[in-house]
């Protein structure tokens, strides 16, 4: 069975006032081309479907559009679980009557996680619908107390009765780690590393494969078959160096699952260009480029410049980002992290600093408790 993994289309994106939507149809007609070249059967989309939980009217219309595609024109299997950016009750509605064309969605958990078993000529393979869930969300299902997310998807599989014998695929989204090790995250992800959101990898062994959205680099946890399939464009300036892709699954017997990265070109890429303005502004500069990828540009003059981001549109019509950088601004950055530092040390370590400023000498130790014994009697009178 030839499966297809995507996550986090994040449909409806806008990012500096601009919206993707037309970019997004651009990729969503590639994900197509794809399909039909590499001969899927199944579609998995895990989470994230929306980039907000209440979709622009254009939003609704563009996934209705590859919906129809991927169903009505491909005769595809489609199963989608909701993400953190999606509404549940949105997403869901008229799930029911899709499942007789073949489009499973689901968005809840209510005590099991649904599973949904299909046929091909190796036997059954099972596939499990596990949407995003916070832990307050399956509290009310178990005995055991459940405070972390870690709980939450340890408690929801090991309930399950997973038979080994068969081939089973989770979808998922969550922030899963391996142990100690962390998937690389960027700045369009809301994650709170090092908390109660990080789920073990551990908790999806009896999986043959893990399709994991909600980190939009993709990337494999633990094993090549625990993986964030990513985002299809890049949705922020620090995925710049990501290269986007689509997973193509190819399963057959039991323990034979191959995978295959394939890559995605947008219509138009993200990316950062950094210079003064005249080398910029340089057809040599720009002439084998495409001049309508969406553009971070950094300006490295001394001088002050003329409306900079008017004269870049005009090579770059979709710029959306200026900033400058020089000595200036990097003194100034620097000026602030001074300021910074110095608002988290105590008066003792600031005036320590003075003295070594003033004398170009450190304090002694007898000085030292002097200054101190002076700066807590002050405490103790205001107090």
């Amino acid at each position: 069975m030839k499966i297809l993994h995507l996550a986090d289309l994040h449909i409806g994106k806008i990012i500096y006032e601009q919206s993707l939507i037309e970019d997004q149809k651009y990729i969503l007609n590639e994900v197509i081309k794809i399909i039909k070249n590499k001969k899927i059967e199944v579609v998995l989309i895990s989470g994230d479907i929306y980039d907000r939980s209440i979709p622009t009217l254009e939003a609704v219309e563009l996934l209705n559009e590859f919906l129809n595609k991927l169903i009505k024109e491909l005769n595809l299997k489609v199963f989608i679980i909701s993400g953190n950016h999606d509404s549940k009750e949105r997403l869901n509605f008229g799930s029911k009557i899709f499942e007789s064309d073949g489009l499973y969605i689901q968005t809840n958990y209510e005590g099991k996680i649904r599973k949904v078993t299909l046929q091909d000529s190796y036997g059954p393979i099972n596939i499990y619908m596990l949407p995003f869930i916070k832990p307050i969300d399956v509290k009310e299902y178990f005995e055991e107390q459940i405070i972390t997310y870690d709980d939450a998807i340890k408690q929801i599989v090991k309930k399950e009765n997973i038979d080994e014998d068969e081939r089973n695929i989770i979808v998922a989204h969550q922030f899963v780690t391996s142990n100690a090790i962390i998937p690389e995250t960027c700045e369009s992800e809301i994650i709170n590393i090092g908390g109660i959101d990080n789920v073990d990898a551990s908790n999806f062994e009896k999986f043959d494969y893990v399709a994991l959205g909600h980190i939009h680099g993709p990337q494999r946890i633990g094993r090549d078959t625990i993986r964030y399939s990513g985002t299809l464009l890049k949705y922020s300036f620090s995925e710049i160096n990501h290269n986007k892709s689509v997973v193509v699954i190819d399963f057959k017997e039991k323990g034979n699952v191959n995978y295959e990265l394939v890559p995605i070109e947008p219509k138009r890429d993200m990316r950062e260009i950094r210079g003064p303005i005249e080398k910029l502004l340089s057809e040599e500069n720009y002439k084998d480029t495409n001049t309508d990828d969406y553009i971070r540009a950094i300006i490295t003059n001394e001088e002050a410049i003329y409306d900079p981001i008017g004269q870049i549109r005009k090579i770059y019509p979709n710029v959306l980002s200026l900033e400058v950088r020089n000595s200036k601004t990097e003194n100034i950055n620097k000026e602030l992290e001074k300021i910074e530092e110095m608002k988290e040390k105590s008066e003792l370590e600031l005036f320590d600093d003075f003295y070594e400023f003033q004398l170009n000498k450190k304090m002694d130790e007898d000085k030292r408790q002097i200054i101190k014994d002076i700066f807590d009697g002050i405490k103790g009178g205001l107090n």
